[in-house]
């Protein structure tokens, strides 16, 4: 009898192992969607430019983020659906990153000071080798281009 409950309790334990261990998987994965708890900081994001897209009603906002160094570019082009006319601004500024997060402040526009620059913080993820930044307060999600690219 005692014998019969050793191997209920070793069967038991083997059983919430793996239940423990499926478990953990799920969580991992369903953290690495949001971007949690992943360790990116050996990621280089020099030389790689990051682009959103949103389409609204009257026009199309095609923004980019380009990286290179410390330097950073961010380039809005508007796309009037009427007209057909196009618009941009070019800020340039500088960026600071702290394992995975990306501070962006762009202070110059078609260099010029401007008096309040424009600043995103972004968090750096990847799904599926594909590295996005996404914007913490909106949550945009921003591609990486060369990824993008490759896949049309």
């Amino acid at each position: 009898m005692r014998k019969f409950f050793i191997g209920i309790l070793f069967f038991g334990a083997l059983g919430l192992k793996a239940q423990y261990g499926t478990l953990n998987e799920i969580l991992n994965r369903l953290e690495e969607r949001k971007g949690i708890n992943q360790n990116l900081e050996s990621v280089n994001i020099d030389n790689k430019k990051f682009v959103f897209i949103k389409d609204a009603e009257d026009h199309t906002e095609r923004d980019f983020i380009i990286i290179k160094g410390n330097e950073a570019t961010y380039v809005e082009v508007f796309d009037d659906k009427a007209t057909g006319e196009s618009s941009s601004n070019v800020f340039t500024g500088d960026i600071v990153r702290r394992k995975n997060i990306v501070s962006l402040r762009a202070d110059k526009l078609e260099n010029k000071k401007v008096p309040l620059p424009v600043t995103k913080t972004l968090l750096l993820t990847r799904q599926k080798d594909i590295l996005y930044l996404i914007d913490v307060n909106t949550k945009d999600r921003w591609i990486d281009e060369a990824s993008y690219s490759k896949k049309k």
